[in-house]
Parts: C-alpha cells; sequence; structure tokens
C-alpha cells in the first residue's frame, strides 16, 4: 500500500486522524527539525533481522528511546539481530529507507515480520505519530486505531515494555 492507499483506508474506516505533509526525512533528526502538533507521540521504526535471515522485527518505540538490540534479544528469545537491508525493507515491507512504518505491515503479504510496539504508546487514549508509508508525511492516529488496521492484515501486535 502507497501513501495514498493508505489514506484512503483510514478515510474508509472512518478513524479519527491527521496528516502532516512535509518534506523527505530520513532520520529522526530530520524529523525533529520539522514542527509538527504532537511530537511527544512520534513514532521511531527499527526493522532488524536474525542472523540466518528468516525472522524479521519491527520495533516502534517513542521518538527518544534508544532500542538495546542484545537486551531485546534476550528478553524475547531472538537470535542475534542486526538491521535489515535495504533490500529486504523494499521486499518485504514495499518501503525504502527513512518511510519504514508500522503501516508497511500491510504490505507483508507473509505475515514474516514480527511487530512490537512501545507499551507507552498504548497508555490512556494515546496517540501515535507514523509515515503513511512514504517519508514526506506523518499522520496521526489513535494507537488503538493502528493496532486494529495491523490485526486485521493478519498480524500479532506484541506490545512490550522498553525502558530508556
Amino acid at each position: 500500500m502507497n501513501k495514498q492507499d493508505i489514506y484512503e483506508l483510514i478515510k474508509n474506516k472512518g478513524y479519527w486522524h491527521e496528516i502532516n505533509e512535509h518534506g523527505e526525512v530520513f532520520t529522526m533528526e530530520d524529523l525533529a527539525k520539522i514542527e509538527l502538533p504532537y511530537p511527544e507521540y512520534d513514532a521511531k521504526n527499527i526493522f532488524v533481522r536474525d542472523e540466518k535471515k528468516i525472522n524479521y522485527y519491527l520495533i516502534t518505540v517513542k521518538s527518544e528511546k534508544r532500542v538495546d538490540l542484545k537486551e531485546f534479544r534476550r528478553t524475547y528469545g531472538t537470535k542475534n539481530l542486526s538491521f535489515a537491508k535495504e533490500e529486504d525493507l523494499m521486499n518485504i515491507l514495499g518501503l525504502i529507507p527513512g518511510s519504514v512504518s508500522p503501516l508497511g505491515l500491510l504490505n507483508d503479504k507473509e505475515n514474516k515480520v514480527h511487530f512490537y510496539l512501545d507499551k507507552e504508546f498504548t497508555e490512556k487514549d494515546a496517540l501515535i505519530g507514523v509515515h503513511p508509508n512514504d517519508n514526506t508525511a506523518t499522520l496521526w492516529l489513535k494507537t488503538k486505531d493502528l493496532i486494529n488496521i495491523i490485526e486485521e492484515n493478519g498480524n500479532q501486535v506484541n506490545v512490550i515494555e522498553i525502558k530508556n
């Protein structure tokens, strides 16, 4: 699904959302230079794979958090993890670097990617800001609606606590 497909999906479901179109961003530092309405709900997404290139993981955390991959491996019983290659990102999620998003899971036809979401995004009526599979916009959704979209696609959502 591309950006327009995502917008159409959100609109058809009747979910509350806001869209901020902006220039291309490739890093969290790039995004920090853009004035956004809900920066405290901005998501950082990490796409990693195990050493055998069998299991892939998308980890979504608050923008200021750091993910310790060794700690993640110990806690969740994975093999050694490293960042996935650009080819894997395109072949599995249909995304380019800088546009990684939980909405990319909608392009994962084999449900190959294990999704982990920082529980801070689920507290109260929390929002989440993600790319609509394109790094020229930020889409704000209620986290519960994002979870519904992903689960309806057949992906499991693992809500976890990532400590800073």
